[in-house]
């Protein structure tokens, strides 16, 4: 690609050809500031206008997100008239934006006081000009206050280019311009997937997810609660964010250690679970192998995806796994396997998972999810929502010391870690089945074929002369792509498909900190597999918990009370909204 010179306030830069000018002053390190823009997604609408620039011989200011850099242009980004600019542009939002900022859910982390922070904004010279909007709390985990939107889509175009959903889009309300639904139809009605998203991506508060700590700490007050918490693969590499880790940092045992400080009476490792099903799961795809069952057998773990394909693909769903989320399955023992082994009565165990994804609040909820005829899982809490937790109770979480998980469900193993990263659950269960089938271990358990940021990727393994084809899609773009060429017939030679609804897999969920950029969740992965490596067991059926559970009480996988407690069914849903 062919190379030009341009010069930005003074400085003589060299940039490819398609550079912007905001792409060209990074080069050099000038930091345009913006709001609407998204580096990853390629979102440059140009909204917001604060990253104007001045270039030479133009008689307005341009948007420097969305401007071409050309040969010998010559930019200025920090004259009076630009810095003014920006000013008024920020008081005009900031007018239109509610002064709650100590109270807000984003205090800390908000774009847009950073920048009015930055920019030394100490009054606002403009009335409000915009009505105020309901708030919408329709749906199980994501609330959203039209009130702090400053109109940067943003939302709109990770929901539609990188999800599909196009749960929400860009119209009016009131008249006014406005990110609303289909018919303003309230989010908990539309196909909303819940998978939180869009949240990552919101410079303001204007949607977050919705808080349970209240909840929690409820539980842990009262005498007559047995509380138990679990926490998912993807928490051990991103907790330590919000505490001043580098990301993809392991902090498991000072999260456990933190629970034990928070009064919780058992700490659980879902990667026990995500064990439990590559066993439930890797039984099913042998089976169906075996015995002409539907393939390719699609994952059933990321409810984000087992939502999207249930609005869009319902004709798809005899493909879908029967087993569990690991998170499900784990809630699903506590009250009935570890209540029975610690004698207790199960409407007093009262479980707490904690979670990357805002999806798994809604999956807790659904109303199949009772397979001991209580709620498998009591509340979910995202990885920001134990942050909160942390702090308000005042630990020291950076400098604590290490602890381990109880038993019977606190050993996990490197192919359990895995889970939180995109193509973990294919390479998991590759490592057990493999096993399981030749009598052989594998001799590379890592697969690398799977591993990595692509879209989309595919991996073969010879099974006993059966060549087993695996696939892998993460984002919900992705996966629909993969459901269409999956309906056009051209996959039915594949036998297992993997999905994760969010970028990255879990290590990119929508209840991670924020931010989560690309490199944050190459380093996220990163983390997930150094810690895959350091596990003396890295195959799921190794797991001597596993063994033991099934030796005590579930008797086999796929048996009676496998199908009882770890398995479930899916639900055809439509989207028909309901207007005005």
């Amino acid at each position: 690609m062919s190379t030009f010179t341009m010069i930005i306030d003074g400085r003589r830069v060299e940039v490819p050809e398609k550079t912007t000018i905001l792409e060209a002053a990074a080069k050099i390190g000038v930091k345009i500031p913006t709001l609407c823009y998204l580096k990853d997604i390629g979102h440059d609408v140009g909204a917001c206008r604060i990253c104007v620039v001045e270039i030479e011989g133009e008689p307005e200011l341009v948007t420097a997100c969305n401007t071409p850099a050309a040969p010998g242009m010559v930019v200025r980004t920090n004259t009076e008239a630009v810095r003014e600019a920006r000013k008024v542009t920020l008081e005009m939002i900031l007018a239109n934006h509610p002064e709650e900022c100590p109270t807000c859910v984003r205090n800390g982390t908000c774009e847009l006081q950073a920048l009015a922070a930055a920019f030394n904004i100490r009054e606002v010279r403009f009335p409000r000009t915009r009505p105020e909007f309901p708030l919408d709390d329709s749906a199980t985990a994501l609330i959203r206050d039209p009130n702090k939107c400053i109109l940067c889509r943003r939302c709109v175009t990770v929901c539609r280019q990188v999800q599909s959903v196009g749960a929400v889009e860009f119209g009016k309300v009131y008249g006014e311009p406005a990110v609303t639904t289909l018919l303003h139809t309230p989010l908990g009605e539309t196909n909303c997937v819940q998978c939180g998203q869009c949240i990552l991506v919101c410079p303001v508060g204007a949607i977050y997810e919705r808080d349970d700590t209240d909840r929690v700490w409820a539980a842990l007050a009262d005498p007559h609660k047995h509380v138990v918490v679990q926490t998912a693969p993807a928490t051990h590499v991103a907790l330590g964010d919000l505490f001043g880790l580098a990301p993809g940092t392991d902090i498991t045992g000072r999260m456990v250690a933190a629970f034990r400080r928070l009064g919780f009476d058992a700490v659980f490792d879902t990667n026990f679970t995500a064990d439990l099903t590559i066993m439930e799961e890797g039984s099913e795809l042998l089976e169906r192998i075996n015995n002409g069952g539907v393939l390719p057998q699609l994952t059933s773990c990321s409810p984000g995806w087992v939502k999207f394909i249930e609005h869009f693909y319902p004709e798809l769903l005899p493909h879908l796994s029967s087993a569990k989320s690991p998170q499900q399955m784990l809630g699903a023992l506590a009250k009935t396997f570890y209540a029975q082994k610690r004698g207790l009565n199960p409407d007093e165990v009262f479980v707490v998972s904690v979670m990357p994804c805002t999806a798994k609040k809604f999956e807790a909820a659904r109303p199949e999810m009772k397979a001991s005829g209580r709620r498998d899982v009591d509340v979910v809490l995202t990885t920001r929502e134990l942050a909160r937790m942390l702090r308000e109770a005042g630990l020291d979480f950076a400098n604590l010391p290490e602890d381990d998980y109880d038993e019977p469900m606190g050993l996990g193993t490197g192919a359990g870690q895995i889970f939180g990263a995109t193509g973990g659950v294919m390479e998991a269960a590759l490592r057990t089945v493999y096993e399981l089938v030749t009598g052989k271990p594998l001799e590379n358990l890592d697969i690398e074929e799977v591993r990595g940021l692509a879209g989309v990727k595919e991996a073969a393994v010879p099974l006993n002369g059966l060549r087993v084809k695996a696939l892998v899609a993460h984002g919900l773009a992705n996966a629909r792509a993969v459901m269409e060429r999956l309906k056009a017939g051209e996959l039915k030679d594949y036998h297992f498909i993997e999905i994760m609804c969010c970028p990255g897999g879990c290590i990119g969920g929508g209840g991670q900190p924020i931010p989560t950029t690309s490199t944050i969740r190459e380093m996220r992965i990163g983390g997930i597999y150094a810690r895959d490596r350091a596990l003396a067991l890295r195959k799921s059926h190794e797991n001597p918990q596993v063994q033991k559970l099934y030796e005590e009480f579930l008797e086999r996988p796929l048996g009676h009370k496998s199908h009882e407690l770890l398995h479930t069914t899916y639900t055809a849903r439509g989207f028909q909204p309901r207007g005005e």
